[in-house]
């Protein structure tokens, strides 16, 4: 799937929000962070990503067009807030107690782990597994680990070994 052209008022939007945070956050720190790199490579479901040596952040750009608002008031702060973190404490756990903090107090933006947003567009074939609660939809490239042995995957829930196969109706 192509990426698709972004209007330049949404560039410019997200590029205002990023600003906005970074200048927050340097203010609130008393330090003087300079701008990442924003790029709309992230592929998949996956909203934004972190590139913390290359200080960098890469957003999905079917999503953005999908969720301007949240992606400016959500993600962008998010993945912000992980540069930051790495840069003020080091190597610390990725939605840890520093990367909350640097969410709620300094970007003051609630702390959320994972988008909400509707994944049908970017969602590529996906096979169905089961565990003892529910079913789930692993990835082609999770599926293939499975295949190959070389990975094994458990509910977060129930914490059973997921298995292929549909789950029962009831």
């Amino acid at each position: 799937m192509k990426a698709p052209r972004l209007p330049i008022a949404l560039q410019q939007a997200v590029m205002r929000a990023l600003r906005e945070n970074l200048q927050r956050a340097n203010h609130h720190l008393e330090r003087n962070y300079p701008e990442p790199t924003l790029l709309y490579q992230q592929r998949g479901t996956a909203a934004g990503t972190a590139w913390l040596e290359k200080w960098e952040i890469r957003l999905n750009p079917v999503l953005l067009l999908e969720n301007q608002q949240a992606f400016i008031s959500e993600v962008v702060p998010h993945e912000l807030a992980h540069l930051l973190t790495w840069k003020h404490f080091g190597r610390v756990p990725p939605h840890g107690k520093e990367w909350k903090w640097m969410m709620e107090s300094v970007l003051g933006v609630p702390a959320r782990r994972t988008h909400q947003f509707a994944l049908a567009s970017v969602r590529s074939q996906t096979f169905a597994y089961r565990c003892r609660c529910q079913q789930h939809h692993l990835t082609v490239r999770r599926h293939n680990r499975v295949l190959r042995g070389e990975s094994e995957y458990r509910c977060v829930q129930c914490g059973t070994l997921l298995q292929p196969g549909e789950f029962p109706a009831t």
